[in-house]
């Protein structure tokens, strides 16, 4: 019986909240108790280019990209609930980080 936490991150919101929903339904299937999924701060990264290389210096243009992220902790994950687990098949562009904590 471990804590198990999952920190999942993806550029899409929709996606990744179709991936926690998966995630969070297959986990108490499997009878562990769940606490979150908790939203953290999206983070943005800001690019700014310039339009043309060697002239209009004032002519620029900016991107911005948005990552969100979302923690999912699992009280007492048994060994069933962690293969039940990798078996999902979960969008590729979800970046899935998991830990385990005694």
């Amino acid at each position: 019986m471990e804590k198990m936490r999952l920190k999942l991150k993806a550029y899409d919101h929709r996606v990744l909240d179709r991936s926690v929903s998966s995630i969070v339904e297959t986990a108490k299937r499997t009878g562990s108790e769940i606490i979150g999924p908790v939203p953290l701060p999206t983070r943005k990264k800001k690019y700014t280019l310039l339009r043309s290389p060697h002239v209009n210096k004032d002519s620029r243009e900016q991107f911005e990209i948005r990552i969100h992220s979302r923690i999912i902790d699992i009280m007492s994950a048994t060994p069933e609930t962690v293969d039940s687990l990798m078996g999902l098949d979960l969008a590729p562009e979800v970046e899935v980080e998991v830990i385990f904590i005694n």
